[in-house]
């Protein structure tokens, strides 16, 4: 898959932003963990599904907390993180939930770890939201982009006061 990248400056930091023709390929926040290698990845300021990640992006940052829309086409991943994936966007701006609930909606009930390693492994930062998987009795545990971050946005989203 042959994708392009940008950059964007967030107030939790630089982001880079992956696309390829198809959709959004990646969002991760600048040295998080599982970020893959991207430097011999073109810049591109023209690829529509950038400029529109970085628009939503900017907005979710304002207060705008409108649902992402932008296409996201995935170019990692096994079929078991797809479907947590896919599982992560179904939960709603101001609200979490925990490892254990999502390996039950998923109808795997012994997969709790799985399921964690998995949203750990998310390549969309924000836009598929990771930062709402909290542990179990609402511990907040860790974020590949950083435990502050993850404070941070669910503050922004009104999960934590």
């Amino acid at each position: 898959m042959d994708l392009k990248c940008s950059h964007l400056d967030t107030p939790l930091g630089p982001m880079l932003l992956a696309a390829s023709d198809q959709g959004l390929a990646g969002a991760w926040f600048e040295g998080q963990q599982h970020m893959p290698n991207f430097e011999a990845w073109a810049i591109d300021r023209q690829n529509p599904h950038l400029k529109q990640a970085a628009r939503e992006l900017t907005d979710y940052f304002s207060g705008a907390r409108t649902p992402f829309k932008v296409r996201l086409s995935a170019a990692w991943g096994t079929a078991f993180q797809h479907a947590v994936w896919k599982a992560l966007q179904g939960i709603r701006c101001g609200q979490t939930t925990s490892y254990g609930q999502l390996a039950l909606q998923l109808k795997k009930p012994m997969a709790s770890r799985a399921v964690g390693a998995a949203v750990g492994k998310n390549p969309w930062s924000i836009i598929v939201p990771c930062h709402r998987v909290v542990g179990a009795h609402g511990a907040l545990t860790g974020y590949a982009g950083g435990l502050d971050r993850k404070v941070a946005l669910l503050q922004l989203e009104g999960a934590l006061l």
